[in-house]
This record gives structure tokens, sequence and C-alpha cells, in this order.
């Protein structure tokens, strides 16, 4: 997983036409330079701003537009109209651009100067108008972009470009991305199946199925002493449980679980996958479920959903690309029973072994219990509680003509008791607006039982994502009353519609 995004570039490309003369286009060109840089040393900018030279003509901005397309560097570009730049210079250009684009309607200056304003000044600060000529133009065009409005050095117009180049750093990562299905999608599960050509199709990542025997020979080719040396980061790294400990009757199955964490580093590392989903339907010639395997492979940034479910473990890694030196972790989620308390109805959030400790709240305890199901040996697993603040709750579906992104803001809490029995790490929230709304509304959406649980992303990270893809997204909030959700549902079913390619 990276560490920094630093590496990532978005172009800053300023419009403007030959009309003015040479001096103002000479200080178009400075103040543009000025503000690309600016913004890439701002530290809470998470990628690089590169300034480009303005563009003034239809080829020109085309050649820009191209060379972005053709940039691996490049998440995307940011565009500002300084002058009046007419739009049908850019019509070519924005026909083959496929990098995320935000729209900056900005100017140069913060203040009018009242007292020595001018025509030349006038003629160079135009944006108040420039950038809606080249908004008309993307609108009629029907171009996904981001518009933020504000001065360039306000703190809340950086970080919403920050918010839109995490998500575009995510798009970037999705491209040529494969994940890897170990067995088929659970048995008679409808929302954890799709389409998987239609994801490669408007997502850019492929699925692919993979042997779980394959898996097998990587895993059996491990050898004691790389067992040994994961052991000692186990011992060092966690709180041991006492049967798991050296000369504990359950050792040995640490010791197996270790080896299945390395076959499956290697497998997926050897493969150049991002991510993986697997099912206990399909555990042939593997001695147990992978559980501390799964949740240390996602805190290194693997994308992972259990019983196939692909659409997730896609997600899950956008996820924790976007959030990339943020503090709190993102991680595969489920809904796993409720509190229908009054004062305080809450979700609680688990799976079988496989939660994230990147939530956790201290240090996680490693066991060795019992599963129930799956008919193997007793897995390895870290168990904790997660941290309590803002969080959300997002799932992507199929819903056969397109795809959905839905999204629920929750309110994270702390345990209200102990739960001696339960071996799983758990998370405990409170969806927003409230309980029956708030599940009423993910149920009206059609929303997964797997999903995302985020504690650093914002449902903006989100939307600049969904609006990036060119899907639906549908938002679950303090605000969202059933009456106008449902219809919101409707309207967005017709658009859709309306729409298909």
């Amino acid at each position: 997983m990276m560490s920094t995004l630093k590496n990532f570039e978005i172009w800053f490309i300023t419009g403007s036409q030959h009309l003015y003369g040479e001096e103002t286009l000479r200080q178009v060109d400075n103040h543009s330079k000025e503000i690309a840089n600016y913004l890439s040393q701002s530290d809470k900018l998470a990628v690089s701003v590169t300034f480009k030279p303005v563009v003034k003509t239809s080829e020109e901005i085309y050649d820009i537009l191209a060379a972005a397309n053709a940039d691996n560097n490049c998440i995307g570009v940011i565009t500002w109209m300084h002058t009046f730049s007419p739009s049908k210079m850019w019509i070519r250009g924005l026909n083959i651009l496929h990098k995320p684009l935000l729209h900056l309607h900005t100017q140069f200056n913060q203040y009018i100067p009242w007292d020595t304003m001018d025509m030349d000044f006038m003629n160079l600060n135009q944006s108040a108008h420039g950038d809606r000529e080249f908004g008309h133009i993307m609108s009629k065009m029907h171009i996904n972009r981001k518009v933020i409005t504000g001065f360039w050095q306000d703190d809340e117009v950086i970080k919403q470009i920050d918010t839109w180049a995490r998500a575009a750093v995510a798009w970037q990562d999705w491209q040529g991305a494969k994940f890897a299905r170990f067995g088929d999608n659970m048995r008679f599960v409808a929302v954890t199946d799709g389409d998987k050509t239609a994801a490669e199709m408007a997502f850019g990542f492929s699925v692919n199925t993979y042997a779980v025997g394959d898996l097998v020979k990587v895993i059996e080719s491990i050898t004691e002493d790389q067992v040994d040396s994961l052991i000692q980061t186990y011992e060092e790294s966690y709180e041991l449980a006492t049967n798991i400990r050296p000369g504990g009757e359950k050792r040995q199955n640490l010791r197996d679980a270790a080896q299945i964490e390395l076959g499956l580093t290697q497998f997926l590392e050897d493969g150049g996958f991002k991510g993986f989903s697997n099912t206990f339907e399909d555990l042939h010639g593997m001695k147990q479920l992978p559980g501390i395997a799964t949740q240390r492979l996602m805190q290194k940034g693997f994308g992972y959903a259990g019983e196939g479910d692909w659409k997730t473990a896609a997600l899950v890694r956008a996820c924790k690309v976007m959030a990339t030196g943020l503090p709190g972790g993102n991680a595969f989620m489920e809904d796993y029973t409720y509190h229908f308390d009054p004062k305080q109805s809450l979700v609680l959030g688990a799976h079988m072994l496989e939660v994230d400790p990147s939530l956790a709240n201290g240090k996680p305890s490693l066991e060795v219990h019992p599963l129930g199901i799956g008919g193997k040996d007793d897995p390895a697993r870290l168990v904790f509680e997660a941290k309590g603040g803002p969080a959300l709750n997002a799932s992507l579906v199929d819903m056969g003509n397109r795809f959905r992104l839905i999204v629920n803001e929750v309110i994270g809490k702390e345990p209200l008791n102990a739960l001696p029995k339960l071996p799983v790490a758990r998370v405990l929230w409170q969806p927003l607006p409230d309980m029956k709304t708030g599940c009423t509304a993910w149920i009206y959406a059609g929303g997964a039982h797997h999903t995302i649980y985020s504690q650093n992303l914002t449902t903006e990270h989100l939307q600049d994502f969904a609006r990036i893809a060119g899907i639906e997204l549908v938002q679950i909030d303090a605000n969202t009353q059933l009456s106008t959700f449902e219809n919101e549902l409707r309207w967005s079913e017709v658009y859709y519609q309306l729409h298909q390619r």
C-alpha cells in the first residue's frame, strides 16, 4: 500500500486567448504558476499540482489534454479561466479527455482593488464570466466534473480539492487493477454477485476466479523458517491468548494460520492483485478459513470482502487509497445484529473473522476458537473493539442497468457492554438520521449487507468518486426523510432508464 500520494500529479491548466495581447498573457501565465505552486506546496493537499503553460487555441487545448491522458502520474486536471476563453475552443479536447476534471472557479485577486481598478485590470481578471462560459460547454457536453468556487488560498477550497484529488487517485488505482476471486459466489446469494464484464467496462478493473488448489500449492511451499519469522511478528504486535502461546494446545493452529497468510500474500503479490474475495464454501485443501491473514492483508492495503463479494473488495481498496495518510481505518464490514433500545438503537457490525484491525481501539488480541461453519480447523483471528466517532458505511451494488453506490453516515459508538463469548472483532454504530429511518432507507435503496466501514472518509469523497466513475450515488444522512428519499429513488430510476448506453 502506498504511504504517500505526492507522487501523483494534478495538472493545472488555465485557459485564455490571443485577444488580450502578450503582456496580459504573460501575467496570466505568472498568476497561474503562482496558484499551482501554492497548491502543490500546501500541507493540506495530498497530491502534487503541476503548472502547465496557459492554453490559448483549440490545438493547444487538445494537445495538453491528450498528454494528460497519456501520463500515468497525472490523475486529473484542474481547469481555470483567468480571462475569457471561448469555450468552442475546448470541444475537441474535452471530447477526448478521460481523466477526472475539476473546474476551479476562482480568481487571482481576493478583493476588488477599489481605488486602482482600471480596464487593464478588468481585461486580465475575467474569471467571473470566463468560468461561466467554460461551465456552459461542459454542461452542454454532459461532462462529469467537480466545480469548486472560492478564493484559491482558502483552507476550505484546498480541502475540497484534496477530497476530489483523493477520489481521483483511487480511480486511477482501479484502472487495470486485478482482483482475485477464490471460488465462486456464496451459493444462492444475490447482492454479492454481479456482472463482472460490465464492471470492467465501467470501472477499469478486472475480476477473475482462481482455483483454491492453486493457492494451496503456494501455501504449502512456505517454509518453517518463514512461519517462525511471522509468528515472532504476531507475538510482538498482539496479545496472544494462552492456548496459542508456546506449548499451548492450539499453537499449531496459529502456525497454520501464519502459513496461510504467507502463502496468500505471495499469491497476491506475485499476481499483481490489489484485492481478493473468497468463500467458506470453497476451502478445499486449506486447513482453516483465512482469518488473521485476511485481516492483516486488508491492513496492508489489499481490498477484501467475503463470500465472493468482489464489488465490496474493490470498494475497500478504493477507500484505502483515498484515505492514504489520514488517521483512522477503512474495513470490510457486515451489519450483523441490532440493539433496539428505544433510548439508543444501534447496529453491531462484525464478520466471521475478517474485520480490519486498522479500526481497532487499542491492541488487538490474537485468539483461536471454533467457527461453527466451513468444516475446517479452528481459525486464528484478531479480536478487538473499534473506535467511536463519525463514520460511514458504503455499498456498491449492481442494479441490472447500472451500478449504485449507497452511503449512510453513522456515528461509531464505544461498546455498551463486554462481549466475552463473541470472539470476533466488532463495531457499534448509530445510523443517521436515526435507526429506523437509516435502515429503512438502506433497504429501499437495495443496499448490501456487506459494506466498507470508514472512519476517515466523508460522503463528499464518495460523491466525487461516483461522479468520476459516472455512477449513481444514494446518500443517507442526518437530513434524510423517507418520503423524499423514495421519490429520489424513483426519479433516479427514470433518469437511468432514459440514459442507458
